[in-house]
């Protein structure tokens, strides 16, 4: 049987959905509303604007220390 798609959050009261694709091997994609997709190592920051930016450093942490010389 093949696995489908599923998108969810970290916390319930986040905005940011995360896709768990078991078809997509070491990607992180992420989205505002589930219909754009954001491929986290290609596409943090620059494809965000500054609101989508804004609100994924602050509900990911880690990701904007990681990605802080791209800044």
């Amino acid at each position: 049987m093949e696995q489908s798609s599923k998108w969810f959050k970290n916390n319930p009261n986040d905005k940011i959905w995360w896709l768990d694709n078991p078809r997509r091997k070491g990607e992180l994609v992420f989205s505002f509303d589930k219909k754009t997709e954001f491929n986290m190592f290609s596409d943090y920051p620059h494809a965000l604007t500054s609101e989508q930016k804004k609100i994924f450093d602050e509900e990911n942490p880690y990701w904007k220390n990681f990605f802080k010389d791209r800044t």
